[in-house]
């Protein structure tokens, strides 16, 4: 599937391409053809998490979010939440990214099993994460891990869950910090990263005429 239908389409971006698995991956056994496809772009084999920076002032961090899998526990304590305190306590650049593929808030479903990851992200003083998985569109205005809004040091979330999939499911009740939700809609997420700020536009595919953009300081 890799090689028939990912790399005709969106596999020809894949030598600047920084992936994230998800929970289709693990479909296949250990979602060995993600690690066999990506290489070492996709961080160490059958973990899921590494990070990068971007110029001199963002660091950015990609986690597994498939917290039940083998070796992917999100859990404290657990191996990949002391990588990823032991990643942030070393950067020391003023703006943090991180991104994974479950959102822990959404207001079709979100998944709890990550408020480990969003504890050390919080008091890290990140600024932003991405998700996909729940197919729409939809941002948070900056919130705790308990799911407070915190203008000062809170963290935007944003599920930009909408780059082909066919299948959309109905947003239920709200989620109280939601900003902005989109359904049955096509296109990608683009962030211009400044020196000390951030910001988002979605670009809407030919067949959509949804946007949205905004902009942000860091902490």
């Amino acid at each position: 599937e890799f090689r028939d239908c990912y790399a005709p389409t969106w596999g020809r971006f894949k030598d600047r391409t920084r992936p994230a698995v998800g929970n289709h991956e693990y479909l296949t056994s250990g979602a060995w053809p993600y690690w066999d496809y990506f290489g070492a772009a996709a961080g160490p084999r059958g973990k899921g998490w590494y990070s990068y920076d971007i110029g001199s002032s963002w660091h950015v961090v990609v986690l597994n979010a498939n917290c039940w899998e083998a070796g992917a526990s999100c859990k404290a304590g657990s191996e990949q939440e002391r990588w990823l305190r032991k990643d942030l306590a070393a950067n020391p650049r003023p703006c943090t990214l991180a991104y994974w593929h479950q959102p822990m808030f959404s207001s079709i479903e979100g998944l709890d099993s990550v408020r480990p990851l969003w504890d050390a992200l919080y008091e890290a003083g990140a600024d932003l994460i991405l998700n996909g998985h729940k197919h729409g569109y939809e941002r948070f205005a900056p919130q705790r891990p308990d799911g407070t809004r915190d203008a000062a040091r809170g963290i935007r979330q944003i599920v930009a869950a909408t780059g082909g999939s066919p299948d959309f499911l109905p947003f239920g009740v709200p989620e109280p910090n939601s900003e902005v939700r989109a359904t049955r809609v096509h296109g990608v997420l683009k962030l211009t990263l400044s020196s000390a700020s951030y910001r988002w536009d979605f670009l809407p595919a030919s067949d959509t005429t949804f946007t949205d953009s905004g902009a942000t300081a860091c902490h």
